[in-house]
């Protein structure tokens, strides 16, 4: 780790790291912060994506392996005190590991192609932290990529990225694009699009899931609003069997991109 350790919480390297928190600043520079171990880690995994890494002593210590793959990628890695972590960071206990990274969204038709198979969009997604654990989801359930529209939170903002667990590295992600557009573009690729809402008339039950699917997520208070239903082919609702009200937008959406992910590897349901 080359030069000395960072300990003034006003040095122009930190205040330049620091204004990332702020996506006015984010936009600007094209970049982002990406915090802890198991997110650097797979930052450094796509080449050149991370710009400069920030590591205390301890850090440095403890996750050797990240950091000398950063050394070894060429990577600028700056020891900071635990002063100027907990300035950088966005959690109440840092993990003492930080990289600056460029933006890795891509374009919606670099996104989405001819074969994808399951494709998760946000719309009207506010909650960052429902947005990143919905990225993690798809992810984890083998989506080919996620759309965030234009009026959904942005994936950069620190509460996603962390949430993402690192997923936001994986899987093409697509940021700003007009609902209509999107599914007019899904619609061309081949795939079926699905709003996942409790107005459905029919639910998972029913739904023939094994072919090509995007699914739209709504906001978590209201929902989807009527003009993006209507550009639906079909509106589906999970079945609520219990007592509960409702599910909240990341269980809906865990249990509507499984559903698609084990009917197209076993095939259509009874429905």
């Amino acid at each position: 780790m080359a030069g000395s350790e960072l300990t003034n919480i006003k040095s122009p390297r930190v205040k330049a790291a620091r204004r990332l928190t702020k996506r006015a600043f984010r936009d600007r520079d094209r970049s982002f912060l990406a915090e802890g171990p198991q997110a650097v880690r797979e930052a450094l995994a796509l080449d050149g994506v991370v710009v400069e890494l920030f590591a205390t002593a301890e850090a440095e210590s403890r996750h050797a392996d990240v950091v000398a793959a950063a050394t070894a990628a060429g990577v600028p890695v700056h020891r900071a005190s635990g002063e100027v972590m907990a300035e950088l960071a966005q959690t109440v206990t840092p993990q003492g590991l930080l990289a600056v990274c460029r933006f890795v969204h891509v374009p919606l038709n670099t996104s989405v192609v001819s074969g994808s198979t399951l494709v998760a969009v946000l719309a009207h997604v506010r909650d960052p932290g429902n947005a990143g654990t919905v990225l993690r989801t798809a992810d984890a359930a083998g989506a080919d990529s996620v759309l965030f529209t234009d009026a959904s939170v942005d994936p950069y903002n620190g509460k996603c990225v962390r949430a993402s667990a690192g997923s936001l590295f994986h899987l093409p992600v697509t940021t700003g694009v007009p609902v209509a557009r999107a599914v007019e573009h899904l619609k061309g690729a081949g795939l079926r699009v699905l709003a996942a809402d409790g107005a459905g008339r029919q639910t998972l039950d029913d739904v023939d899931l094994s072919g090509p699917t995007a699914w739209i997520f709504g906001n978590e208070a209201w929902g989807l609003p009527e003009e993006i239903l209507k550009l639906a082919d079909e509106v589906v609702r999970v079945p609520i069997y219990g007592r509960a009200e409702s599910l909240n937008l990341a269980t809906a959406a865990a249990v509507c991109l499984y559903a698609s992910a084990r009917s197209q590897r076993t095939g259509p349901g009874p429905g």
